[in-house]
């Protein structure tokens, strides 16, 4: 087995007083992540940088309130947030089991009381448009995953979809499905240029149904 990246230096800086929580979840998903099919086996050598800190840089940009993360896995980014952000209710929907045990886990295991653990898809999410943000990380494609995220959404609550180097040509193939979820002034920003080698890509956008 490869051996787990050493923890960046900019680690402490960007967690702060949660650090140590960090440490834990990452220990933990080191060790546990590919036997319970949480990340590939290569990931343990950049999942500092890759994944923990690609999914904590954007930790600020969410408001405090009741945030979904459609599709959360292994807890990327919606555990991390949750450690970076107790202000915040972090809702974690995921239709696996095996998944969904692991995420309560670790809630339980790092005292995170501020997480939410939904099983089911998130075109099953009973309770409406009420989230004040939805974020999701290496689900799909944006014009399927508008459609997953975007109905769970209040009105003028705000979008944060963490993605790859596609994300301007997403948003073009994506017309049709901003036009029908009445999502606005969607647009790309790179996070943590300032702090990260490789900042992480964000598409970020509103949802103004009225």
């Amino acid at each position: 087995m490869d051996a787990l990246e050493p923890e960046p230096a900019v680690a402490a800086q960007i967690f702060g007083d949660h650090i140590e929580n960090a440490r834990r979840f990452t220990r933990n998903l080191a060790e546990q992540g590919e036997i319970r099919g949480l990340i590939g086996p290569l990931e343990l050598p950049r999942l500092w940088t890759r994944h923990i800190l690609n999914s904590a840089i954007t930790a600020p940009l969410f408001p405090t309130g009741r945030v979904g993360d459609v599709g959360s896995g292994a807890g990327l980014p919606g555990l991390v947030g949750a450690i970076a952000r107790p202000d915040i209710t972090w809702v974690l929907i995921e239709p696996m089991e095996r998944r969904t045990q692991w995420l309560q886990e670790q809630a339980d295991e790092l005292g995170l009381s501020n997480v939410e653990v939904h099983r089911g898809r998130s075109e099953d999410w009973s309770e409406g448009a009420v989230l004040d943000a939805v974020t999701a990380r290496a689900v799909s494609a944006l014009r399927t995953l508008l459609p997953l995220t975007a109905p769970l959404v209040r009105d003028g609550g705000e979008l944060i979809l963490l993605k790859g180097i596609s994300a301007d040509a997403e948003i073009e193939k994506a017309a049709k499905q901003i036009r029908a979820h009445k999502v606005t002034d969607l647009r790309v920003e790179a996070v943590g240029a300032d702090v990260l080698d490789v900042p992480t890509r964000v598409v970020r956008g509103w949802v103004r149904r009225a």
